[in-house]
């Protein structure tokens, strides 16, 4: 078969499709807003008013310039100053010619004693800035959710399992509480990272300050009050790059912390586990081909899109070094790492929380999973019973390990070969042994564990 031909037709009859999953597929409309081009250009026209208004005040440009120059900053539209940017081939200085033919009496001074990172930088913070506002509470009502389904199944015991084997047993509410506190420790990140990352300068052309003379510090301080923004303490050209790694490496433990809950969610589905379900449309196809399936492909694609998140932290880290006080190295990267991270973690928590939301546990299965071994996982109970009547440890050991063998072997149930075991009976009687065996009556501290981490997050994230 001939390979088939790009269209050689005007887009004016074939428009021009989207290629980017995110124009039509991934993200929420509230993140794709912040980091779109219109809003990017806007954010640089807040920046330049900013800085005009503490040059006002300082006593650097005429007074009432500031004033038209905000005005400006409102009226420019996006879309001038991309038309200006294809005619001069720079983004930086078609901002300020866009900007000036909207302030006729002073458009002259927009920018004065900037440099373009000035601008783009401190613009950069505010999309930060405005990204971490949208991602804070979608974490907090992702945390919310996972602490009421740790409450509702604190006593609900499972199977726990380790190397994917049956081990002893945990509860579901143990589950859900140990995913809760670890988002409630990115939350606590976001905290902390918030006032590194949505930073912004006004340093001028290597750090030095010199085209804003003596008023350097005070101007930067001024702007960076204005917009809402933290100042840098000191920077060259650029806001340095360990600050965006930083914030990268924290959106990349949100999705890997979700890609753990969801290959858990995925595991849990299994035709042969099946102890949990994500939601399923009524009209929803699982197959195209085998219509019984019901595919976990939320929580799939949670897993496959967390790997893009993840992939974004070595651009970050490789745009750390720069040469000498900046070279353009990191700015081509960034236009995709910054979006695409943020986008894709906005998107990740979003369905994640959706998902959850929409998840059913099944108890049967539970249940039957919990007894699949006929009593083996329960083997450490008795072993530890064992050593407290007086049989030593490392012996107890082997007689359950012996015993946990031969049941498996000849396909018994394990209170049979011990009810045979002398020493077992010698030490346990035949009801104490059958207590010890019921897996619903060793889950330890956990249902405590629960209850304790539900308050303290309750009152420290939530109220």
């Amino acid at each position: 078969m001939a390979e088939p031909k790009a269209p050689s037709t005007p887009h004016a009859i074939h428009p021009i499709m989207s290629i980017h999953p995110i124009e039509f597929r991934y993200g929420t409309k509230e993140m794709k807003d912040i980091w779109e081009e219109d809003f990017r250009l806007r954010c640089l026209f807040r920046v330049e008013a900013a800085l005009s208004q503490a040059e006002e005040e300082l006593g650097m440009i005429p007074k009432g310039a500031a004033a038209e120059i905000a005005a400006a900053a409102k009226a420019t539209r996006p879309e001038r100053a991309k038309q200006i940017e294809d005619e001069i081939g720079h983004d930086m200085m078609a901002t300020v010619l866009a900007m000036a033919e909207e302030s006729p009496k002073y458009g002259e001074w927009i920018h004065l004693g900037a440099t373009s990172n000035d601008i783009l930088d401190t613009a950069t913070g505010l999309q930060i800035k405005a990204s971490l506002d949208v991602l804070e509470p979608k974490l907090k009502k992702l945390l919310a959710l996972l602490l009421e389904k740790a409450i509702q199944n604190k006593t609900l015991v499972c199977a726990g399992r380790t190397h994917g084997q049956i081990a002893v047993p945990t509860t579901y509410g143990l589950r859900f509480a140990i995913w809760a506190s670890e988002i409630a420790r990115h939350i606590e990140r976001l905290v902390q990272l918030r006032p590194r990352a949505a930073v912004g300068k006004m340093s001028g052309a290597v750090g030095t300050q010199a085209a804003y003379g003596k008023n350097g510090m005070e101007i930067q301080a001024r702007v960076m009050h204005y917009l809402g923004l933290t100042e840098v303490d000191v920077s060259n050209q650029v806001v340095q790059r360990d600050r965006h790694a930083e914030m990268v490496c924290w959106m990349a433990l949100v999705a890997s912390t979700l890609d753990k809950i969801f290959v858990e969610m995925r595991t849990l589905q299994r035709t042969e586990i099946a102890e949990v379900e994500e939601g399923f449309g009524k009209k929803q196809v699982g197959s195209s081909t085998m219509p019984h399936k019901r595919n976990p492909i939320k929580s799939e694609q949670i897993c496959g899109l967390s790997r893009i998140v993840r992939a974004q932290i070595l651009p970050a880290f490789e745009n750390i070094p720069l040469w000498d006080e900046r070279d353009l190295t990191n700015s081509s990267c960034e236009r995709i790492v910054f979006p695409e991270a943020f986008i894709f973690t906005d998107h990740l928590i979003t369905l994640a929380t959706r998902t959850l939301s929409g998840l059913s546990l099944r108890p049967e299965n539970i249940e039957r999973n919990l007894t699949l071994l006929h009593g083996l996982n329960m083997a450490e109970n008795v072993m530890v019973e064992l050593a407290k009547k007086g049989v030593g440890r490392q012996q107890a050991h082997e007689i359950m390990r012996q015993s946990s063998m031969m049941a498996f072997e000849q396909k018994r149930e394990l209170a049979d070969i011990l009810l045979e075991n002398e020493i077992v009976m010698a030490n346990l009687k035949s009801e104490e042994i059958e207590a010890l065996l019921d897996p619903h009556q060793y889950i330890g501290t956990a249902v405590a564990q629960v209850e304790r981490l539900y308050e303290k997050l309750s009152q420290s994230f939530l109220r």
